[in-house]
């Protein structure tokens, strides 16, 4: 079930890639939002994906309609992680990955945000991942947002799990990329308001020190700003891609 996975040095861009009205001269009128947005920013998070599935051909649409070395992060369904609770998800597994797969080569990373209710429990953990590794050979992302997740971190590094590092997080440190450093992920959500706030000029620029030091050491980084309610992340990614060609 395997396809060729984008693994890019790094990957900036949105939750999504709708485009506020007041940065559309930013970018080609014609095409796609889609097309449009992939012209500016190398990467999108797709998180409609958490919340319904999508048709294969529409994955499929999606890889060939952006030009390659744009990758996709593609949110893994609730219903296996909110729902199952990591459980008995087999099947849901091999449904979803046989859907979003057809991204091809522009499949850049799976995430996997689970619930603040979910504690870590190395059984359960453990046969998910393994399940998981078993259909997936690509670059995951874990966003855990229960304190016992710390805990994880033996077993992350077994399977090449990266833990994000979310801004902000619920777990102490959880700010930091932790578990494989093969991978680094930021998730930015908006902070002091999540969902809503945009970052000041200083905040990206010590993320932009950060993702060079991650570059120095040839780890690939994605970047992602969820802070879309208010239009903010597409600004946040275009300045940060700014500072670091600077």
């Amino acid at each position: 079930m395997n396809a060729p996975i984008a693994r890019p040095a790094l990957a900036i861009g949105c939750a999504g890639w709708s485009l506020p009205r007041e940065h559309w001269p930013r970018f080609p009128t014609q095409g796609s939002q889609l097309q449009r947005y992939a012209t500016q920013l190398s990467a999108v998070e797709i998180n409609s994906s958490f919340y319904r599935p999508h048709r294969p051909q529409t994955y499929l649409r999606w890889g060939q309609s952006v030009t390659p070395g744009f990758a996709f992060s593609v949110k893994l369904a609730k219903q296996i992680t909110h729902v199952q609770r990591l459980q008995a998800c087999d099947g849901l597994l091999d449904e979803f990955l046989g859907q979003c797969l057809q991204l091809g080569a522009a499949m850049g990373c799976l995430l996997v945000q689970l619930p603040p209710s979910l504690s870590y429990d190395e059984a359960t953990a453990r046969g998910f991942f393994e399940a998981l590794r078993q259909r997936y050979a690509g670059p995951v992302a874990l966003e855990p947002r229960h304190a016992s997740w710390l805990h994880a971190q033996a077993l992350l590094v077994e399977l090449q799990i990266a833990q994000v590092a979310a801004d902000p997080s619920p777990i102490a440190g959880g700010d930091q990329p932790r578990g494989w450093s093969g991978l680094q992920y930021w998730r930015w959500h908006g902070s002091p308001r999540i969902y809503h706030s945009a970052y000041s000029h200083s905040r990206l620029q010590a993320l932009a020190d950060e993702v060079r030091r991650a570059r120095a050491a040839q780890i690939p980084t994605w970047c992602i700003f969820d802070n879309t309610a208010s239009g903010h992340a597409v600004e946040d990614a275009l300045t940060l891609q700014q500072l670091l060609q600077a």
